[in-house]
């Protein structure tokens, strides 16, 4: 591009951004709705695998951004959340790869129903559901024209991810913190907490059915309350076994047609729970034994379907709680 060229691009892009302001503000939509690049419609056609990035929050991971948007065959990146900013849309637009990046802040059922909110989630190539409070998402996107739309692109092979909050809504079940937010000391202790709320039946993407995700995982010490989760989930779905994925900061989880495999400077826990816990009642500290669990960093590939990475992958072992108290089979005694 010359440089006489150069202006003209820069104030077509700022056009196009405050063209995407403006509509929402000025007509007094529910939802908000910001872009950077073309506005213009970019089909390529992709094999209809099922693809899901799941991001444990913190710093984002380029690679795994590159990774969507490689699979998804460039085109618009879309971005959706609850609350926020549009921080996304020039971080995703300048990895390259793509004629546009776009964010719609949908804080309510109206702005979830909505049919311009429907319409550029179905032109989507690739799929962020963002960071912030995944109770927002529960109550105001579940059971929307929005989560019709977000399975329509599963069923297409559009990569869909989810980053912290995001993260949590991505399986089967989830933990929808509608009560706030809730510590594995407190869940260990009272896994029958006020705090803890789970939920089913929101998104079900394939390869991750009957299993529940945490982030932030061990910077935050989320190991006993996942193990909390899947717990009362087995007690109250009576499925076996129930599984769990642990994601940590500045991690992500990359997973096509059944096989997964990690992007980022952390680690990912598979768990899986395949017995009763022995006591799991309202007021005492829980007791749960023989959580298989497998530890995933670096190189190597885990299989979702039949939850077993190669032996030389991973790091297997086992996690009890034992009054509420977590215990280790590993030599060094760590849970992590």
């Amino acid at each position: 591009m010359s440089r006489a060229l150069l202006p003209y691009w820069l104030l077509l892009m700022a056009c196009v951004v405050l063209a995407g302001r403006g509509a929402a503000a000025s007509t007094g939509k529910p939802y908000e709705h910001t872009l950077v690049g073309t506005d213009v419609d970019v089909r390529r056609p992709i094999p209809a695998l099922p693809r899901a990035v799941l991001m444990g929050g913190g710093p984002a991971v380029d690679d795994a951004f590159r990774w969507m948007i490689r699979k998804g065959g460039g085109g618009n990146f879309v971005v959706i959340r609850a609350a926020g900013t549009d921080a996304y849309n020039r971080y995703i637009y300048a990895l390259g790869g793509v004629s546009s990046v776009e964010t719609l802040v949908i804080p309510s059922r109206d702005a979830a129903n909505d049919e311009f909110v429907a319409r550029r989630v179905r032109n989507a190539d690739a799929l962020l559901i963002a960071g912030g409070d995944q109770g927002d998402y529960v109550r105001q996107w579940k059971g929307s024209l929005l989560e019709k739309e977000i399975h329509r692109l599963a069923r297409k092979g559009v990569p869909i991810a989810g980053a912290s909050a995001g993260l949590a809504v991505l399986g089967e079940y989830a933990f929808s913190a509608e009560r706030g937010s809730l510590r594995s000391a407190t869940a260990l202790a009272s896994p029958f907490h006020e705090s803890i709320t789970l939920t089913g039946d929101f998104l079900k993407l394939r390869d991750l059915g009957n299993l529940i995700t945490d982030s932030h995982f061990d910077s935050r010490n989320r190991l006993g309350r996942l193990i909390v989760f899947m717990s009362r989930l087995m007690s109250e779905t009576r499925k076996r076994p129930v599984r769990g994925i642990g994601v940590a900061v500045g991690t992500a989880l990359l997973v096509e047609n059944g096989w997964a495999e990690v992007s980022g400077g952390g680690a990912v826990h598979f768990l899986e729970m395949t017995e009763a816990p022995e006591v799991l009642v309202p007021d005492a500290p829980l007791t749960a034994h023989d959580i298989r669990v497998e530890r995933l960093e670096g190189a190597g590939r885990f299989d979702i379907r039949r939850w077993t990475g190669a032996a030389d992958s991973t790091m297997r072992y086992s996690v009890s709680v034992i009054d509420g108290e977590l215990r280790s089979s590993r030599s060094d005694g760590e849970p992590y």
